[in-house]
């Protein structure tokens, strides 16, 4: 069985494609058990995040053609279009994957704790939906185990540097006055919530939290010490926002061009802050075009980000060589389970064939059959039985041109030894 990653991220492709093929938390129940009606797939986890959506897998057939085509089929994306930006890995190079994503080494902002927690949250849904199976169980418990190992030994994880405290780096950047603005918060999920933490910590004091659930709102609201207000109400309240900061799982805009020209109107066009933190995308892109309006995607936040990461650059690198070593030892043990497996089922076979040419064998004799005539027959159909399936393959072998398993076959059983 075969250990299969396909997936896309900030690095392969622009927010506009990766929005596309996101999964919301209500799609994801019915994504799982559709894949895994498609042929091959023994277990699926599906991770995705604001930078990346990726398809986790054991399969028979390690071709990723299948899963690609599912994901653009599934999100109505031409299969051309997303092709080029999809990323295959396989065993190894896909379990090393899978732990790097979860220590934060393969995220937007090197070594960002949230990651985990989103990891853990994919493995445990797959689990509720029954798309989890004993492959995918072993490898998330290896891949929290090392990721644990990660921060603990290695500093990864201090000085946090999320998209969260990068948002409001940059707000710090553009007004000097920070503790006297107005910040509006659209979303009351876990983003915002560590987006308001950061504004508290900042000296921000004026937030207004907007949720579709208002009672969501209101709990975030109490933790910030701000106030609450549902969706439909931030066309009245948005003029009195000097910074937005938007993070939801809508499949649609929150915020469109004409809301927000009004908003700047009705503030004489002093300019808003905007940042754009959800996939897909919260604010029109169109909203960039207006006048006093600074609008930054994900995207757009890694510059800033990127500027922040000298000093985790030498932690990363002690990371990654836990990573690599606690791969490899999962890896040896893996492999080795399934060579004692194989072998299992291989005695299995010939014991199989054993019994049933032994118990042959002992019915002639006790018919009185000549003992030398039962030996011998008894010799030959074991022989025959042994390798009637395997020279078959072995022909097909030769006439596809599978030289490999010819060679397989001459080291397996030493043939070259024979002619010696």
């Amino acid at each position: 069985m075969n250990l299969l990653i396909v997936g896309i991220n900030h690095t392969s492709a622009p927010v506009e494609l990766r929005e596309k093929v996101a999964f919301t938390p209500e799609q994801l129940a019915d994504a799982l058990q559709d894949l895994a009606h498609h042929a091959g797939f023994s277990e699926i986890a599906i991770l995705s995040t604001c930078n990346r959506t990726e398809v986790i897998a054991t399969t028979s057939n390690p071709d990723a053609e299948e899963a690609t085509s599912w994901l653009a089929n599934y999100h109505g994306v031409p299969l051309n279009e997303l092709k080029p930006s999809i990323y295959v890995k396989l065993n190894r190079d896909a379990a090393t994957h899978a732990v790097r994503v979860a220590c934060g080494l393969d995220s937007m902002v090197i070594g960002e704790p949230q990651i985990l927690g989103q990891v853990k949250e994919a493995y445990e849904y797959a689990g509720r939906i029954g798309t989890l199976g004993s492959e995918l169980h072993h490898l998330s418990q290896t891949t929290f185990r090392i990721a644990k190992r990660v921060r603990t030994e290695t500093t990864i994880g201090e000085n946090s540097i999320s998209v969260a405290s990068t948002a409001v780096t940059l707000a710090e950047q553009l007004f000097t006055d920070l503790p006297t603005c107005h910040i509006l918060l659209i979303g009351a999920g876990d983003t915002s919530e560590l987006v308001g933490r950061h504004l508290l910590s900042a000296g921000i004091s004026n937030i207004t939290i907007a949720n579709r659930t208002l009672e969501n709102a209101r709990r975030l609201a109490s933790e910030l010490r701000g106030t609450a207000i549902d969706l439909q109400s931030i066309p009245g309240k948005l003029h009195e926002a000097d910074i937005v900061i938007a993070s939801t799982a809508a499949q649609l805009p929150i915020l469109g061009k004409g809301t927000v020209e009004r908003a700047l109107k009705l503030r004489k066009h002093k300019p808003i802050l905007m940042v754009d933190l959800a996939v897909p995308r919260d604010i029109e892109p169109e909203v960039a075009e207006l006048r006093d309006i600074y609008l930054y995607s994900v995207d757009d936040l890694q510059e800033i980000i990127n500027s922040n990461l000298t000093n985790r650059q030498r932690a990363a690198e002690e990371a990654e060589g836990i990573v690599k070593d606690e791969v490899s030892s999962y890896r040896s043990r893996h492999e080795a389970k399934v060579v004692d497996e194989t072998l299992v089922r291989f005695r299995a076979h010939h014991e199989s064939i054993k019994a049933e040419e032994l118990n042959k064998a002992m019915a002639r004799l006790q018919k009185g059959a000549d003992p030398r005539e039962v030996l011998s027959q008894l010799a030959n159909q074991l022989t025959n039985k042994i390798l009637h399936t395997p020279s078959i393959n072995l022909k097909g072998a030769a006439s596809d041109g599978e030289d490999h398993i010819l060679e397989a076959i001459n080291q397996l059983y030493r043939l070259d030894h024979d002619r010696e």
